[in-house]
Parts: C-alpha cells; sequence; structure tokens
C-alpha cells in the first residue's frame, strides 16, 4: 500500500482537537506474511489500543485471520514472515475463534477448564483459602463475559453448550489470564440478530474494562455498532483505514464503498402467490433429539407448513429455534420425529435411506458448511456429476456435460473446478454445492443457512443467484433456512420458529412490517437497531 494514499489514515491516531495519542498496548508493522511464494498480507499495519475495537474487514481471503494471528505469533506453516509485531510488556493477546469448541477440551468440564487457570493465580494464599478465592475468580471471570447462571454451567461438558456460551467460556479464559488484547475472529457468523445483539453488548463490556479488541468480521451491522476503527483488507493489503465514523459512513476507496453497499433488493418471481396445489405439506411434524441415557427431548413440536410450486418460503428464528431440525426432517436426515411429510400428497419416507430415487431427487438439501459436504480428496466436478449418474441415471459423459454448464451458470469456469474442493474459497464452494442440488433437478430445494459464513458481496452474489433460479424455474420451490431477516427478504412467504414451535407464517410483507407474535417483534427490533449501527 503506497503510504502517501489519502484512503490510510493513521489508525489509533488523534482525530480531533483535546485528543492525546495513546500507547498500544499490540502493533503490527508493515506485515508480509509469504507461503510457497505467495503472499498472503503485504504491508499490512494497525495499532490496538486500550479500550478500543479496532476492526478487520475484507471478503474472503483478503488476509484479516492472518492479520490476527499474527498477534499471538501463530502464522500456517511453511510461513515467511517479515516486518514487526511488537505487545506492550504486559500486552498478553487473548483469541476467540470463529469455532469456539475447537479451543475447549472436551473430556473436562467447564470448571476444570477455568480453575486450572485460577489456581496458578492463589498460589501466594494460604493452603485453605485457594480453593474458594480460585473459585471466586472464575465466578468473576465469567461474569465480566457476561455468562448467566454461571453456577449451574460450571458442571457441564463443552459439548452441553451452545456456540454463544462456549464462546464465552474462551472470553472467560481471556479474561482470567490478564489478556490485555482479544482477537474476536467472526464472532457472530451464523448467529440470529438478538444473539448478535448479546456478543455487541459482551465485546463493548471487554473494551469498556480498557482491553484493546480487535475484530474480525464480516458482518458490517456488527462492526457499525463496534468499532472505532475499521481497517479494510482485500487480497492481502489494506485499501483503506480509519476512524469507523468517516470510513463506514463515507468510505472513500472504491472497494471500500462495493463492500459497504447496503443488500439490494431481490425481485421475487411473480405470479407466486402460494394459492396453487402445495408441492411439500408438513403436518403435524413433532421431531425429537436423543439425549443418551436420559431418553428424548422435543425440539420441533406440532409443525405445519406447505410450500406451493414456485414458492420460496423463508423459515428464520433465533439459534436452537429448530430451523435445521425441521430442514433435516424434509430432507430424510433426521428420522425421530412423528407426524407427515407429503410429497404431491404422497408421504415421504421418514429417513432418505428409505426414499426411491425419484423421492431423492425431488427433495434437495444445500448444507450450511459446503466445505464439510464435499469430499476432499476428489475433484468437485466429479463430484457435482455424479448427482445425475446416481439420481437420474444420467451416462458420465452427458453427465459431466450438464455439471459443467450449471458451474458455468453459477460462475465457476471449468478450469476451477477440476481442482479439489481445499483450492476453492468458501463462496465458490458453495456454489459448486448449489450445482450439485441442482443436477438433481430437484422439485425442492433447501438452504440452510447457505450465506451465513460468507463476506457481504458473495452473499449478495448467492442471493441473487437463487433469486434468477426462482424466476427462470416455475417448477422449483425453495425453503430458505436463515437467521437472517435481510436474507428473509428473498422468500414470498416466512414462517418464524421459536423454542421449537411456529409463532407466526404469512406473506413475508406482511411479517417484516407488521409483525403480530412479540417474538417476531423482538426480532425486528434487534434487527433494526444493529443495522442503525447501535447499541442495546
Amino acid at each position: 500500500m503506497n503510504p502517501t494514499d489519502d484512503t490510510t489514515e493513521q489508525v489509533g491516531s488523534p482525530v480531533g482537537p483535546g485528543h492525546t495519542t495513546e500507547e498500544p498496548v499490540a502493533e503490527i508493522r508493515n506485515l508480509r506474511v509469504e507461503v510457497g511464494g505467495r503472499a498472503l498480507v503485504h504491508g499490512v499495519s494497525l495499532k490496538a489500543l486500550p479500550g478500543k475495537v479496532t476492526a478487520l474487514i475484507g471478503t474472503s481471503g483478503s488476509g484479516k485471520t492472518t492479520t490476527g494471528l499474527a498477534l499471538l505469533g501463530e502464522y500456517p506453516p511453511g510461513a515467511h514472515v517479515t516486518g514487526d509485531v511488537r505487545l506492550a510488556a504486559d500486552g498478553l493477546v487473548g483469541y476467540i475463534p470463529q469455532h469456539p469448541a475447537a479451543a475447549l477440551n472436551p473430556a473436562r468440564r467447564i470448571t476444570a477448564l477455568l480453575t486450572d487457570i485460577a489456581r496458578a493465580q492463589v498460589r501466594h494464599l494460604p493452603r485453605a483459602k485457594r480453593r474458594s478465592a480460585a473459585r471466586e475468580r472464575v465466578l468473576h471471570a465469567l461474569a465480566q463475559a457476561q455468562f448467566p447462571n454461571a453456577e449451574t454451567m460450571l458442571r457441564r461438558y463443552p459439548h452441553q453448550l451452545s456456540g454463544g456460551q462456549q464462546q464465552r467460556v474462551v472470553l472467560a479464559q481471556a479474561l482470567l489470564l490478564g489478556a490485555r488484547v482479544v482477537v474476536a475472529d467472526e464472532p457472530t457468523t451464523g448467529q440470529d440478530a438478538l444473539t448478535k445483539a448479546r456478543i455487541v453488548d459482551q465485546l463493548a463490556a471487554v473494551a469498556a474494562r480498557g482491553i484493546a479488541v480487535v475484530l474480525l468480521s464480516h458482518d458490517l451491522d456488527v462492526v457499525r455498532s463496534l468499532a472505532d476503527e475499521v481497517i479494510v483488507m482485500r487480497a492481502g493489503q489494506v485499501v483503506e483505514s480509519g476512524p469507523a465514523q468517516r470510513l463506514l459512513f463515507a468510505p472513500r476507496h472504491e472497494w471500500t464503498r462495493e463492500l459497504l453497499a447496503r443488500q439490494p433488493q431481490f425481485t421475487r418471481s411473480e405470479g407466486s402467490t402460494g394459492t396453487g396445489r402445495p408441492v411439500l405439506r408438513v403436518r403435524d411434524l413433532t421431531a425429537r433429539h436423543r439425549q443418551s441415557t436420559r431418553g428424548t427431548t422435543d425440539v420441533l413440536r406440532s409443525a405445519e407448513l406447505d410450500l406451493c410450486a414456485g414458492e420460496s418460503l423463508a423459515v428464520v428464528g433465533r439459534s436452537g429455534s429448530g430451523k435445521t431440525t425441521l430442514a433435516r426432517c424434509l430432507a430424510g436426515l433426521h428420522r425421530e420425529h412423528d407426524g407427515e411429510i407429503l410429497l404431491d400428497g404422497t408421504p415421504l419416507p421418514r429417513s432418505l435411506r428409505d426414499r426411491s430415487r425419484a423421492q431423492l431427487a425431488a427433495v434437495q438439501y444445500v448444507f450450511q458448511d459446503a466445505r464439510a459436504a464435499f469430499d476432499e480428496h476428489r475433484p468437485v466436478l466429479h463430484q457435482v456429476a455424479r448427482t445425475a449418474i446416481r439420481l437420474r441415471g444420467t451416462a458420465s459423459t452427458p453427465a459431466t456435460r450438464e455439471a459443467l454448464a450449471t458451474l458455468s451458470g453459477l460462475g465457476l469456469p471449468e478450469h476451477l473446478v477440476r481442482r479439489r474442493p481445499g483450492q476453492l474459497s468458501g463462496g465458490e464452494l458453495q456454489r459448486a454445492a448449489l450445482a450439485r442440488a441442482l443436477l438433481a433437478q430437484p422439485r425442492v430445494l433447501i438452504c440452510d443457512e447457505i450465506t451465513s459464513g460468507l463476506d457481504p458481496i458473495t452473499r449478495r452474489d448467492i442471493l441473487g443467484m437463487l433469486t434468477a433460479l426462482l424466476r427462470d424455474r416455475d417448477d422449483l420451490s425453495l425453503a430458505l433456512i436463515t437467521h437472517d431477516l435481510n436474507t428473509a427478504t428473498l422468500a414470498h412467504r416466512i414462517a418464524v420458529l421459536d423454542a421449537g414451535e411456529i409463532v407466526e407464517q404469512g406473506p413475508a410483507q406482511r411479517v417484516l412490517t407488521a409483525p403480530s407474535h412479540p417474538f417476531t417483534m423482538s426480532l425486528m427490533e434487534t434487527t433494526t437497531r444493529l443495522g442503525a449501527g447501535t447499541r442495546s
């Protein structure tokens, strides 16, 4: 980056009269990380100031995580690193990963994970007082991490906590260790508006204690609510940086303006009013999860839905409300349920193993984690073409031609799809997953949070493709599982799930502008507040 470029300001510098320069607790200067001759980041600089939130934004692969992990001294294997990473004498750095479960030992209870840290800090006390002092420190750290009912959670294992609770435990560990800097890597990915608002409050409370927060995020609403300084990255370089209020509301660089562009309004297919004969009907569906030796727990109760030809239905709700369980029941991936799922009036078997090829082809499922849905050892093209071979009986050569045409129509050229999944980005793999489902020529396409982990530009592209599919194929129906009300504007109708029950459903315009249930109202209000960049 040319240091004279007027789109880059000194991050952390005073921005007006009366401001004083603060010493950073962590600083990166002119960082370059190179692997195999390719620069992952180049010329990146930032300052982490006490009590301030510095946000790094950019598309997938822009270098945000590489830069954030540099503060911890962690780099990819075989990396050649130049530049300086400096920490204050007491500048311990804590890290909250995108998937916090990976940072917690699954074989140890929460109390053990935290007490091990606290115990080392009370060794100077008389032996008789150490246990109670360590416990007091643990509970204090959990309270600072805004963990409610901490006493009741201490005996649980990590897998018995939600993703948000796991995140708070990791934060409590960092606070116990006395971290002066906390790096939060995509902390709101896949979260509903209410959970996002709690995470914003949680990180704001951390900053209010004088801790520097480095936020790596594609969630622009969260960045608007939290950030003091913003750094915009593209292809491993900083293209613009400066105070959040200036940069987010008056960006100077063309790439920043494109990244910050508001989500466009997607045009719904004309003539899909939902009054025709339903293709898919759900009647009195009650689904359960097994709790090992403790029996089962109902996670979805008495759900009833209709999906007509050419129609799109968005199922929205907070994390854990039962959205994905409903989707998996429709696809035959969750067999622990009662009630009926009817395709053209004919009951579908509960398990996909008992469904015919025609039934499997008719109802297709696109997973949230596209990378986990592909075999890492086989080329993407081969896996996409396999759908037409297995479910429609198409010969290999014409199946490959059809797969190439479909992939090309979704913006994936032949040279790219002949690679293995590990060589494609998350957005590219999500398009490939969509192509694979379309090769079955489905009647119903179920998309489960397929845009939740994507940056704004890639998300807009994927939603635009879904809009075009509905416009071009009158026989295709779409079930869109999402936590994001902005994404739900794509749909003709919306069903709102809360605690396993459908609390409201109806035309999208009516639900989004005049919700009738208190939970929907709360979801709308929180979404509006986050979009405005304000905290609760």
